[in-house]
C-alpha cells in the first residue's frame, strides 16, 4: 500500500523568535525570488499577448475604399449636358478590373445627392483579376430617396466563345438580358417580367436597354438595364428601384439609365 508524507501537510510551528525570525527572512528570501521568476515571465507573455493582438485591431479598421460617404456633388462636376445632374467617369483609380485592363473606361450622369457605396472585396472581382469566370460588381451609387445603380461586369466568355464580339454578336435582347437577368434582379428573373427592350447605337458601341416590372426581385421592384459588349467583357448597367423611390423619381432614373455610356 502507497504511503503519503501527511506530515508535509502539517502546520510549521515555531518555538523561539529568532527561529522566527530566520523563517521570515526565508519566506522573504523566496519570495523575491518567485518574483524575479515569474515577473519577466509575465511581462513577456503580455507584449507576446499584445503582439499578437495588433493584426487584429488593424484588420478590424475599414479596408481602405474610393467609396465616399458624401453627397456625390461635393467631388463630382456638373454634367455638361444638365448641369442639374453631376458625371461620374471611371477611371483605373476606380476599380480592380479597371486597372487591369479588363474594363474599358464608362460613364453615367447622377442627381448630386446621391452617395456612392461601398462594394464588398468578394464582390468587387478584386480576388480574381485579371481572368474572372463569374461576373463582378464595379461600382454602386444610391439615394433611399430616389434608389440605386450599380455597373456589373461579366467575362464575354461566360456568353460565347467568339474573342471581341459585339452585343449584337451574343444574341438577341432577350437572349442578353436571360442570361444577366439574375445581376439585375439580385435573384432570378421571370421572362413576363421584362415588359419592354429596345436597341440605342451610340457611335461605333451597341446597347441592349430594358423596362423590367420585378415585384420579387431583391434590388427593387422597379429595374431598367442597359448592357453592351466591349473588348472581353460585357458591361450591365442596372438602375433599381422601389414603389415609393419609382413613383417621385422615375424620369430622373431614366435619365440617369440614358447617359451610360462605355
Amino acid at each position: 500500500m502507497a504511503t503519503f508524507p501527511f506530515t508535509s501537510l502539517l502546520p510549521i510551528t515555531v518555538s523561539s523568535s529568532s527561529s522566527s525570525s530566520r523563517l521570515s527572512a526565508l519566506r522573504a528570501s523566496a519570495s523575491e525570488s518567485v518574483l524575479c521568476q515569474h515577473t519577466p515571465r509575465r511581462e513577456l507573455l503580455k507584449g507576446i499577448a499584445l503582439q499578437a493582438l495588433l493584426p487584429l485591431v488593424v484588420l478590424r479598421e475599414a479596408p481602405p475604399s474610393l467609396a465616399r460617404e458624401v453627397e456625390v456633388g461635393s467631388f463630382l462636376p456638373p454634367s455638361p449636358s444638365d448641369p442639374s445632374f453631376v458625371l461620374f467617369k471611371a477611371s483605373p483609380k476606380d476599380t480592380p478590373a479597371l486597372r487591369a485592363g479588363n474594363v474599358q473606361p464608362y460613364k453615367f450622369i447622377l442627381p448630386p445627392t446621391w452617395k456612392q457605396a461601398r462594394v464588398a472585396n468578394i464582390l468587387s472581382g478584386n480576388y480574381c483579376q485579371p481572368k474572372c469566370a463569374e461576373p463582378w460588381v464595379e461600382v454602386k451609387f444610391e439615394d433611399e430617396k430616389q434608389g440605386k445603380v450599380q455597373v456589373v461586369a461579366s467575362p464575354l466568355i461566360r456568353l460565347t466563345n467568339k474573342p471581341n464580339a459585339t452585343i449584337e454578336d451574343i444574341g438577341s435582347p432577350e437572349k442578353v438580358i436571360a442570361s444577366l437577368g439574375p445581376f439585375v434582379t439580385g435573384n432570378t428573373l421571370d421572362p413576363d417580367e421584362l415588359l419592354e427592350t429596345s436597341v440605342e447605337k451610340l457611335g461605333d458601341q451597341t446597347y441592349y436597354k430594358y423596362v423590367l416590372e420585378t415585384p420579387y426581385a431583391l434590388t427593387g421592384t422597379h429595374n431598367l438595364a442597359k448592357a453592351t459588349a466591349k473588348g472581353n467583357t460585357v458591361v450591365l448597367f442596372v438602375v433599381s428601384a422601389n414603389d415609393k423611390q419609382w413613383q417621385t423619381s422615375e424620369e430622373t432614373l431614366k435619365a440617369v439609365l440614358d447617359s451610360f455610356e462605355v
